[in-house]
């Protein structure tokens, strides 16, 4: 068989783009061995902030959904666990493993991975589907599944996967590569952000679409600068 044999797909659906402000609400992961699907992971998570229409409209995942289930930091264990040291498969990968980094970081927890890219293959390698997209891509191969939820999305990048390597497998540009994002550990708010950002909030009868306690130490730094640029002091 062509390709890879052993590795773990991996797929996160988020609350934005950027791995430095927005939050994972769902992962979906499924482990590849002997080429053959083994076990499957999905889990959702509360990202203590509120839910942009955009996101629910994008996912179908409801705001209600996601109140009560686990945050990320009570779950890195189990995705830790589920990972081991294995290569991650994804179509465009770094943008999952840079949230990850990121949440692994913070818990200075080392997190270090070589992966493969089908979308950085796709692009090179198929030239008849114009969009690269993994919704376009499985149209074109005629490969079903639900988009823009985690697991249906990490099962249909397997099945792209297969599809490349038997078409055009090439040991190359095949080969999983380190997954490079760097990323500084971020403290936790402090004491004395909190009882600032609760005193403004409450001086001037705001509703933040997320939890205090959730924040950065550069995060609330930046929501009490916001605050005081917009209602003053």
């Amino acid at each position: 068989m062509k390709g890879l044999q052993n590795y773990v797909c991996l797929d996160l659906e988020t609350t934005g783009l950027n791995p430095k402000r927005d939050r994972i609400i769902e992962v979906g992961m499924v482990k590849v061995r002997e080429g053959k699907v083994k076990e499957h992971f999905s889990c959702l998570l509360d990202p203590e902030q509120k839910l942009e229409e955009r996101v629910r409209e994008i996912t179908g995942i409801r705001e209600e959904e996601l109140k009560g289930q686990p945050c990320l930091k009570e779950m890195l264990p189990t995705i830790l666990e589920f990972l081991e040291d294995d290569v991650l498969l994804g179509h465009s990968i770094l943008f999952d493993y840079s949230f990850l980094k990121r949440a692994f970081t913070n818990e200075k927890i080392p997190f270090e991975r070589k992966g493969i890219d089908t979308l950085k293959i796709a692009r090179r390698v198929v030239e008849d589907c114009e969009s690269k997209s993994l919704e376009s891509l499985c149209s074109h191969y005629k490969i079903q599944y639900r988009a823009h939820r985690a697991l249906s999305d990490a099962c249909a990048t397997i099945d792209l996967y297969n599809i490349l390597c038997e078409k055009y497998y090439e040991e190359e540009l095949f080969a999983p590569k380190p997954l490079v994002f760097r990323v500084k550990k971020e403290s936790p708010i402090n004491r004395a952000q909190t009882e600032r950002l609760t005193a403004l909030c409450e001086k001037h009868q705001l509703v933040l679409p997320f939890e205090i306690a959730s924040l950065t130490r550069n995060e609330a730094s930046r929501q009490i600068d916001r605050i005081l640029s917009t209602y003053g002091r």
